[in-house]
C-alpha cells in the first residue's frame, strides 16, 4: 500500500536551484502514483503547510535546513498519534540535518529513500523564551556569535554553501566580537561566564561543515553544547579552523559537554538562531531562555 505523501518545496532554496531539482524529480513522484506538492511563498509558510498535513502518512521537506526546521515545527503541532513521518530531500546551502540523518546528497536517491524507507525516531530540542514562546530545533541552536553569522550569511547572495558561512564567520569575528555575560544553569549546576559563542546541538554539524559538537547524535536523548569564553579576535581565528575538524575542544577556553536541560539569563538582548532560522535578532529584547531535549520526538526516514 502506497503512503499518502505531501512534498513541501522551498523553490528558492540554494539560490533557486531547488526549483530546477524539483522539476527533474517529478517523474519519480508520478511513478509512485501521485504525490501532492506544495510550494512555500513566504517565511513561515512551510510551518502552516505542515500543520495542515494531518491525514498524510508522510511529509517530505525539500529544501535546506530552514525548510526542514519549519516543516518539523509544523508537524509538531499535530497530535502524536496522527503526526506524519518526516522525509528530507536536502537541496539547500548547508543541509546539516540531512547530513545528520544520513540523507543522500543526490536528490533522486534522497527522494526514493524518503518514499520507500522505514522510519525511526529522532530527538528534538525545544527552546522556551522568557515570554513562554516555544520553538523546536532538530539540529543546532546558536546564541550570539552563531546567530550573527547566520544573519550575515543571508547578506551574501553571491556565495553558496560552506564558503558562504565561512565568509560570514570571518566578518563576524572582525566586526561583532562582543562577549555576553550569562548566568547559566546546566542540569542544576550554576555557571556564570562571559561567552562569545554558545551552541546547543542535537546533531554534530552546522554551517555546511563546521563540526561544532562532533560526538552529538540525533537519537541519544542528550543535548550536546559548546561554549567559547571571552577570547581575543586572534584566538578566535585560531579556533575556527579547529571547529571545521571538530578538534576545538583542545583549547582551554572551549567547553564541549552534554546535558538534558540548560537555562540562561543574559545581560543584554540575545540574538538566537534555530537551525539557521532567526528566532530573535535586531529589535528584539529576549534575555532569558531555556532548552531541553525531547527524546524520540519525531519519526524520520533516515539514510
Amino acid at each position: 500500500m502506497h503512503r499518502k505523501i505531501k512534498i513541501i518545496l522551498n523553490p528558492m532554496a540554494d539560490m533557486g536551484n531547488a526549483w530546477r531539482v524539483a522539476r527533474d524529480l517529478r517523474s519519480i513522484t508520478e511513478q509512485h502514483g501521485g504525490i501532492d506538492w506544495s510550494g512555500t511563498v513566504y517565511p513561515g509558510h512551510a510551518i502552516d503547510l505542515a500543520k495542515a498535513s494531518e491525514g498524510y502518512d508522510m511529509v517530505i521537506a525539500m529544501g535546506g535546513d530552514g525548510t526542514v526546521h519549519e516543516v518539523m515545527n509544523g508537524l509538531m503541532q499535530i497530535p502524536e498519534d496522527r503526526r506524519p513521518i518526516l522525509g528530507v530531500v536536502p537541496v539547500g546551502s548547508g543541509n546539516d540535518f540531512g547530513h545528520g540523518i544520513g540523507a543522500s546528497t543526490r536528490p533522486t536517491e534522497a527522494l526514493n529513500r524518503a518514499i520507500h524507507g522505514e522510519p525511526s525516531t529522532v530527538d528534538l530540542g525545544v527552546m522556551t523564551d522568557g515570554q513562554g514562546r516555544r520553538e523546536y530545533f532538530d539540529n543546532t541552536l546558536g546564541i550570539g556569535f552563531g546567530a550573527i553569522v547566520t544573519i550575515r550569511s543571508h547578506r551574501l547572495p553571491i556565495l553558496r554553501g560552506f564558503l558562504m558561512y565561512l565568509t560570514a564567520v570571518i566578518q563576524t569575528i572582525i566586526l561583532d566580537h562582543n562577549p555576553i555575560k550569562m548566568q547559566m544553569e546546566i542540569d542544576g549546576k550554576k555557571v556564570e561566564e562571559s561567552i562569545i559563542y554558545l551552541v546547543l546541538s542535537n546533531g554534530p554539524r552546522e554551517g555546511g561543515g563546521f563540526l561544532v559538537t562532533p560526538d552529538a547524535r540525533i537519537d541519544d536523548g542528550i543535548l550536546d553544547y559548546v561554549m567559547i569564553t571571552d577570547v581575543s579576535r586572534l584566538k578566535m581565528f585560531r579556533i575556527v579552523p579547529e571547529v571545521m575538524k571538530g578538534t576545538h575542544g583542545r583549547f582551554r577556553e572551549v567547553t564541549i559537554d552534554r546535558c538534558k536541560k540548560f537555562t540562561l539569563i543574559a545581560d543584554r538582548p540575545l540574538y538566537i538562531h534555530a537551525d539557521g532560522e532567526i528566532f530573535s535578532g535586531p529589535g528584539t529584547d529576549i534575555r532569558q531562555v531555556s532548552f531541553e531535549i525531547l527524546p524520540n520526538a519525531l519519526k524520520v526516514v533516515r539514510g
